[in-house]
């Protein structure tokens, strides 16, 4: 299979911004890249002089299969993703059942083959049925098809076991990926604790609650080298910590997503069920220390947390409501409007938060850069084009959004994922 890309502007050093290039995709791998290449027995893929940027690779989203196919599955996921420029997602390993053997890690990886338009990668849970309790076979799984270890959003109570885990990690050079939050501390909460909850009459989630966590895996990851990954950074303290760890050499990385620096506790609004995340929306000064983070390289990547659930659960009291958000497909278009086109970073930084710094920490080697003999996953955007989100047309089960209406720039024209043009 041959795939010809032809006016493709590229954005990687050695390539001038404004020119145009070809880009030839040959046994799902850039073979070469260049001007005027030889168009005999090729499929034909005009960028019209757009940026083609290598695929990207989201490492916190919900696939919800196995187990939950009714709120989303691998091949609504896979669609969903793709629109939003994402030719690689992670599968986080609380399905049912979990991803704790290797029996359901080579389910995850068979399926992703046959029912999925992008790479699929699960991560094994560290734990059996993602408990913090005994450790699952991390081996096992590693030899299976993982590329990192998870509890999903299950906090690890026993700082003992993740100090063992880390450890072990070490011996197949895993990431592992932790979510925060002491619920000793974040207890009954659905938001964010302070005026607001209070105002509304809902129970609140501090700060602390995350910070706390933050502070003791990085204590660990000190101690035991092990490679450290926080998911879903969302405070000012959070930022501060990991900031002051990696100038002391730890091994750590940290994500963050699109609603923790462009929303507030205050899109709560009238209970405004749509923007029930965990963790939760914060305040004015945490969304700038978040962007600020983002600006000096402290936060690796930015990630879609794509966590979907279904309508019921979703439109219901506060209390009540699911978690989660529909995010593949705004992901790109959000971070780029409100932070390439104001100034905050430029789009080749943004780039390496979607796609190289994701690769890099996942040990994906031939992905993340736009180059000769890496993989063919590349996607090309207009930069330019303007249009309003709509959730209802979402590829994804879950057709909701705290961004319905809202306009933005950068829309995915194509992709294409091994070679193959799937959009």
């Amino acid at each position: 299979m041959k795939t010809l890309i032809q006016n493709a502007k590229i954005l990687f050093s050695g390539y001038e911004k404004e020119e145009a290039y070809d880009i030839l995709i040959e046994d799902s791998t850039i073979a070469k890249i260049g001007k005027n290449l030889d168009t005999q027995g090729v499929q034909l893929l005009d960028a019209n002089r757009n940026y083609v940027l290598p695929g990207f690779i989201d490492m916190h989203c919900d696939i919800c299969d196995p187990g939950f196919e009714y709120i989303e599955d691998i091949e609504t996921a896979s669609q969903s993703a793709v629109r939003g420029g994402f030719t690689s997602i992670t599968c986080q390993p609380n399905t049912n059942p979990v991803i704790d053997n290797k029996t359901v890690v080579e389910y995850v990886v068979s399926k992703g083959i046959d029912y999925s338009c992008v790479n699929i990668y699960p991560y094994g849970s560290m734990s059996i049925g993602c408990k913090g309790k005994d450790m699952a076979e991390i081996g096992e799984m590693n030899r299976a098809g993982i590329i990192g270890v998870s509890d999903g959003d299950e906090y690890v109570e026993s700082a003992a076991f993740l100090r063992n885990i880390l450890r072990y990690s070490r011996m197949f050079d895993m990431p592992v990926i932790t979510h925060c939050e002491d619920k000793s501390l974040s207890g009954r909460g659905v938001m964010n604790d302070g005026f607001t909850a209070s105002s509304l009459g809902l129970f609140g989630m501090p700060k602390e609650a995350e910070e706390v966590i933050v502070a003791r895996n990085i204590i660990l990851a000190e101690a035991t080298g092990g490679r450290l990954h926080i998911a879903h950074v969302s405070t000012k303290g959070s930022v501060e910590l990991i900031r002051s760890a990696k100038s002391k050499g730890v091994n750590i990385t940290c994500e963050t997503c699109p609603h923790y620096f462009l929303l507030t506790e205050e899109a709560v609004g009238n209970y405004n069920t749509l923007v029930k995340v965990n963790p939760p929306l914060r305040t004015q000064e945490d969304v700038n220390a978040i962007i600020e983070g983002i600006a000096d390289g402290t936060i690796d990547v930015i990630a879609s947390g794509h966590r979907p659930t279904n309508y019921s659960d979703k439109y219901t009291e506060f209390d009540n409501a699911a978690y989660g958000i529909s995010s593949f497909e705004t992901t790109f278009a959000l971070s780029y409007t409100n932070l390439v086109e104001t100034g905050i970073i430029s789009i080749e930084t943004l780039v390496e938060k979607l796609s190289l710094r994701p690769a890099q920490i996942l040990g994906l080697k031939k992905k993340g850069v736009l180059a000769e003999g890496m993989d063919g996953d590349l996607i090309i955007v207009d930069t330019a084009q303007s249009y309003a989100i709509d959730a209802n047309q979402f590829a994804s089960k879950a057709k909701f959004s705290p961004f319905q209406g809202t306009v933005v720039k950068g829309r995915v024209l194509h992709a294409v994922v091994g070679g193959r043009v799937v959009l």
